[in-house]
Parts: structure tokens; C-alpha cells; sequence
């Protein structure tokens, strides 16, 4: 099967170094010449365990290419993946504009029948847009049907998520369409769900802002767990035994981020109240999550009134760990309200702080260890969750720190542990630790900054 992949980003990199990895020759398709020459090296420009490899592979194997000649990819193509961003508008519904200019794209230059497979995250209804716009814009005597495949990955693990999904969800119009799909999955040897194609559109935005709420609702009763005393982790494992809830996504924390969650969870609202309806759960989820991102800002401000002049490590920039990805990472909004707060800050991330740097290249300073973050600092913002940061001896925190005050937004240690130790400890939806010794320290060294 000759497919064509529209977009390298994480959608559609990964599916067509997937898809050659089953054995279909695939040609990948950019605008940007230097990036289609570094893939062509085996090197992903997007941080994602294992696609570097899958890439040099294929690549050498001659199943996979990658081109910015789109007329020639599409000329001769038998299906087309369009695989590009619909980052949201201000108002919060999609744009589909990198669509559509694909959509172009294919009209004026296939020339034999193909079926375009939508994979891009779109609104309910797009794919019927989508075929219309082909059939009024084709150039050429041929027939293009169209077919909704929603991704199901996730940043971090996209690879092993592909090859090994849970389902592969497929919305078509025809019998034809279906084949053609079924063929191209028959070798990865998973569950098939065959849906119309509105069905498949709203299984994508359904199962995201789902868990999204999950995420919320986890939140919301963690931040009652610390009012009434109880224990977040304990109440989240008790749940957990029961196979109607599951035990993913119940960690309680800053809330989520990335470039599905909350993008999805606006465009479904978006899209429910321009018909006219208000889906009450996923406007919840939307706001609770906003507010989560500064609870511990909050609390460390309730606290001491101004942060002005202490030195503050943050640990953790990306939105989740194994990705490179800022988007909507609260440590973004919480940088900018510590600076903003006078504070100075030193960071770590294994492998964020370069897209950090974009953000921020010169307000803040980057270390290349957690120990170096934390060197003589006066409180630790944890908002990330990485190995490296959770694997930190909880003794470095005392013996490195000028003042051990921590806020883990992420639950990374025990509080057990934590209590053996001389420090301050505040996590989300657990007893805060306290020691008066720590605070005595901290407020003897602001006394001597002024």
C-alpha cells in the first residue's frame, strides 16, 4: 500500500514511522527542507523515545521517505493520512485552516482514486467538510472518499502506543473504505472499531475529555482531602480496586497539560454551545483544572506574604515527563508569577529546558542537575514528575538547601519518608509537613536580605 502522510508533528511522524514499520512504504510529508532533512538521518525533531530508531530504520530500508514535494507525494498516493495541528482559537474551538491547505493540496494534484484518512483531532462533522471540499476543488477525473481515524496516543509513549493500541477506531461511509483501512491495520493485530464517521469524530474528544475529567474530579478531592484530613493516595488506591473506575488517572497534582487535554475539552465545549448546548461536566473540568495550576503558588504566597528576593528551584518544566513538550506545562504560568514576584529562580529539566529557553532565555538560570537547582535555594517548586526528580535522596533537599521549604505539585515522595527529615513539605491533597526550625531559618534569612 503506497501512503502518503500529511505533517511530521507527533501525529503524523509517529503513524507513518509505524506504518512502515508493519511493512507499508510511506512517504512523510513537510513544508520545512532542513526538518525533512534531519529525519532523513534518523533524527526525529520532536523528543519521543524510540522514533529516532524507527525512523533510521525504515528510512534505510527504503519503506519510509520524506519529502517537501507534496505535488509528487500526492500525485500517485492510495491513501492520504492527514496527520497536522488544529491548535485552538482564542475562542477555544478549532482551527482547521493546516487542514484544508492540505485538503488543497491533494485536490489539485492526485491523480487516481484514494481515500484521505482524517487523524487530526477535528469537531464532529469536519470529514463530511472535508469530502465536500475535495469533490468542489479536485483538478483531476478521479474519486476521493474520506475516513475519520482519531489517534489515541499519548506523548512520551506515542511509539509503543501505535504499534500496541488498545483499539484502532475507524469512521467510514463505505464498504470499500473499511477494507482499504482494515488492510492497512491487519498487521498490527488489534481490536478495530468501525463507526460512522461522526461516531469516530466524537469517540476522539469523548475518551480525552473524559479522562480530562477524571483528572479534575481527582483534584477536586484532593483539595477536599486536605480540609477534612484525609489522605488523597490512600483514597485514590481504595478507588482503584473497583474495575468501574480503574487505577489510571486518579494522581492528584497540578492538573494536565500537554497538546490534547486541554485543547479537546475546549473545542467539545466550543462546539456544544454554538449548537446551543452546555455539557456542565467539561465546562467543570476546564475551570478546575485553570485553578489547579496554582494552588501551590497560592499556598506558598498565603504563607509568607512576598516571595520577593528568595531564590526558588523549580524541578520540572515539561507538562509530564518522557516529552520535551511546554504546552500548557503549568510551570509556564508559574514561573511568570514567580518573577513577577521578584523571586529568582534556577531550573532543571532533563530535556525541556531548550523549548524553556525560548520562553524565558534570560529571566531565569538553567542547571543541568536537580542538585545544582538546589543548591541555597529557599523553597523547591516541583512540576514535573520526572525519575530524575523523584529519585532525589530526600537528605539532599537539607543538606543543599539554604532553607528546606518544598511544594511538590506532583506527590513525588512518601510522606512518611519525608517526615524523617528537617523539612517543610506541602504536596496536593496530604497533610502538609511543618517543622519550625525550617521556619525560623527562612525568616532569619529574609531579615538579613533587607
Amino acid at each position: 500500500m503506497k501512503i502518503v502522510v500529511a505533517g511530521t508533528g507527533y501525529v503524523g511522524l509517529v503513524t507513518g514511522a509505524c506504518l512502515s514499520e508493519v511493512g507499508h512504504t510511506v512517504t512523510c510529508v513537510d513544508i520545512d527542507e532542513k526538518k525533512v532533512e534531519i529525519m532523513k538521518q534518523g533524527i526525529s525533531p520532536i523528543y519521543e523515545p524510540g522514533l529516532d530508531e524507527l525512523l533510521e530504520k525504515n528510512y534505510k530500508e527504503g519503506r519510509l521517505d520524506f519529502t517537501t514535494d507534496y505535488a509528487n507525494a500526492y500525485k500517485n498516493a492510495e491513501i492520504v493520512f492527514i496527520g497536522v495541528g488544529t491548535p485552538e482559537r482564542v475562542d477555544g474551538s478549532a482551527n482547521l485552516d493546516y487542514v484544508f491547505g492540505v485538503c488543497k493540496q491533494i485536490a489539485e494534484n492526485v491523480t487516481k482514486d484514494c481515500l484521505v484518512v482524517v487523524k487530526s483531532t477535528v469537531p464532529i462533522g469536519t470529514n463530511d467538510r472535508v469530502e465536500e471540499f475535495l469533490k468542489e476543488n479536485v483538478v483531476n477525473n478521479v474519486k476521493i472518499e474520506v475516513a475519520s481515524n482519531p489517534e489515541f496516543l499519548a506523548q512520551g509513549t506515542a511509539v509503543v502506543d501505535t504499534l500496541h493500541a488498545s483499539r484502532i477506531v475507524i469512521g467510514v461511509e463505505s464498504r470499500k473504505a473499511e477494507e482499504k483501512l482494515r488492510y492497512v491495520y491487519e498487521r498490527f493485530n488489534q481490536p478495530i472499531v468501525v463507526t460512522n464517521r461522526r461516531s469516530a469524530e466524537m469517540i476522539k474528544y469523548a475518551s480525552n475529555d473524559f479522562l480530562a475529567l477524571k483528572i479534575s474530579f481527582m483534584n477536586e478531592m484532593a483539595n477536599v482531602c486536605e480540609i477534612v484530613g484525609a489522605d488523597i493516595e490512600d483514597v485514590a488506591k481504595g478507588m482503584s480496586y473497583d474495575s468501574r473506575i480503574g487505577n489510571k488517572f486518579l494522581n492528584a497534582g497540578l492538573g494536565y497539560g500537554g497538546s490534547c487535554f486541554p485543547k479537546d475539552t475546549k473545542a467539545l465545549h466550543w462546539l456544544a454551545n454554538d449548537s446551543g448546548y452546555e455539557i456542565k461536566t467539561i465546562k467543570a473540568t476546564i475551570e478546575v483544572n485553570e485553578n489547579q495550576k496554582y494552588k501551590l503558588f497560592r499556598k506558598a504566597k498565603q504563607e509568607f506574604g512576598s516571595l520577593k528576593g528568595m531564590k526558588v528551584a523549580v524541578l520540572g518544566l515539561t507538562f509530564k515527563p518522557g516529552t520535551d513538550d511546554l504546552r500548557e506545562a503549568p510551570s509556564i504560568p508559574n514561573v511568570r508569577r514567580l518573577l513577577d514576584e521578584g523571586t529568582e529562580i534556577v531550573a532543571y529539566d532533563p530535556v525541556g529546558i531548550e523549548n524553556f529557553k525560548k520562553l524565558y532565555p534570560t529571566e531565569i538560570a538553567y542547571v543541568t542537575s536537580p542538585e545544582e537547582a538546589l543548591k541555597d535555594a529557599d523553597m523547591a517548586f516541583i512540576f514535573t514528575e520526572w525519575n530524575e526528580i523523584k529519585s532525589i535522596d530526600l537528605s539532599k533537599y537539607v543538606e543543599l538547601m539554604n532553607t528546606p521549604i518544598v511544594y511538590d505539585g506532583r506527590n513525588c515522595y512518601d510522606t512518611k519518608e519525608v517526615k524523617k527529615y528537617n523539612m517543610d513539605y506541602y504536596s496536593i491533597g496530604r497533610k502538609e509537613i511543618v517543622n519550625s526550625t525550617v521556619r525560623r531559618k527562612l525568616d532569619e534569612s529574609m531579615l538579613c536580605n533587607f
